[in-house]
């Protein structure tokens, strides 16, 4: 048989991506009647709930393994006796030893947080990261004086620093132009982290899906659908905003950064690997994007393997009903199970099935290394 020549296979190319083009996200190949309408009323995505006929193994786990530093939480500031107690309640059911407040504010109300926790009965169970107030516009002399107010914070017992993602995408300077996150203005807070032997907890940015149009092949559709506030097809990039961070990052190599979330790059790990390799000082939270280590569990416990120093556990939202989801991503092999939120992900979670060595830094061991201010007194190895 004669094999066909480069305008045979040019066509049949051509030919491949024109099918591939016509089919539904997700189809490998056409279906047989392609085109064809269903008889039946379709669902709205809200009402699709197909249930699953698989019948699996099913390992829940409703308290970690090994106690638990989370790294990321937000918490009254100062917090009421009976919030304290509600907020131990559903510690206790975690195994979570120590929360890290990341909403302590700065000067009198950081204050007021840090005595209200030392007089309480529960005094060896939260800490305050200290924040910088990003919201007034930022002109000449900004970054000396909050560098100045963060030292004097630290010194009155905030155990780090925590930066919402108002920089770079809200933030302003006082010509009204948009406040870059690598702005120089802004070293003088960086480089006070670093001498005070403090991390910088950043978030920086959204989900790339966030930015990206709002048509029917964004996996985040749903969500974006719900919650207007979450919708970037605007203003700045994405891209833009990852750069001006790592720019950042660069300048201040004695500075520990802890970036939230993964640093959004918990959907493309080989990115996330590259950034770690170029900036030992960066460490990653796991907070708010199970859905993605739960859809990749092979490469997610490769990567957490291979960086299993530089990442730390935190959840975010404080739900003590949904920790749950991750002890048994992070601990089991289980498969096929639901996520809680389902504008989140559309799809199931997998166990990762991580060794102890693995979950111990994860869970507490990284912390206590990367936040000097922790107690180790309640951890053993």
């Amino acid at each position: 048989m004669k094999r066909p020549g480069l305008g045979a296979a040019a066509t049949v190319l051509a030919m491949t991506a024109f099918i591939a083009a016509q089919q539904a996200p997700g189809q490998i190949r056409p279906r047989p009647a392609q085109g064809r309408e269903p008889e039946l009323n379709p669902p709205t995505i809200r009402e699709y709930k197909p249930r699953s006929m698989l019948v699996a193994p099913q390992h829940l786990v409703p308290r970690a393994k090994f106690p638990v530093i989370d790294i990321h939480s937000h918490q009254p500031t100062p917090i009421s006796t009976d919030e304290f107690g509600r907020v131990i309640k559903g510690m206790e059911d975690n195994n979570l030893r120590i929360l890290v407040n990341l909403s302590g504010g700065s000067g009198d109300r950081l204050r007021q947080g840090l005595d209200a926790i030392r007089k309480s009965s529960y005094k060896d169970r939260m800490v305050l990261f200290a924040n910088v107030n990003f919201r007034e516009r930022i002109g000449p002399g900004f970054g000396a004086k909050a560098a100045m107010q963060l030292a004097n914070d630290i010194k009155a017992g905030a155990v780090g620093l925590k930066v919402f993602k108002d920089l770079g995408m809200f933030a302003t300077r006082a010509d009204g132009t948009r406040l870059h996150v690598d702005d120089p203005e802004l070293d003088p807070i960086w480089e006070t982290c670093g001498q005070q032997n403090v991390p910088v907890l950043i978030h920086v940015g959204e989900p790339q899906a966030f930015f990206d149009p709002l048509d029917y092949t964004n996996e985040r559709w749903l969500e974006l659908a719900l919650y207007p506030d979450r919708r970037h097809q605007e203003g700045v990039r994405f891209e833009e905003l990852i750069t001006e961070r790592n720019t950042m990052i660069k300048r201040h190599p004695r500075t520990r950064y802890i970036l939230a979330h993964f640093g959004w790059h918990a959907n493309d790990l080989a990115r996330a690997g590259k950034l770690l390799d170029a900036n030992p000082n960066v460490y990653f939270d796991v907070a708010a994007v199970l859905y993605d280590f739960g859809r990749q569990p092979r490469a997610a416990h490769d990567f957490f393997l291979k960086y299993q120093d530089r990442i730390l556990f935190g959840k975010d939202s404080y739900q003590p009903d949904e920790y749950p989801y991750y002890w048994r991503v992070f601990e089991t092999n289980d498969e096929y199970f639901d996520y809680y939120r389902d504008y989140h992900a559309f799809w199931k979670l997998y166990g990762m099935g991580l060794p102890d060595p693995v979950l111990r830094k994860m869970y507490y061991q990284n912390a206590l290394k990367i936040v000097p201010g922790i107690s180790p007194a309640a951890f053993t190895n």
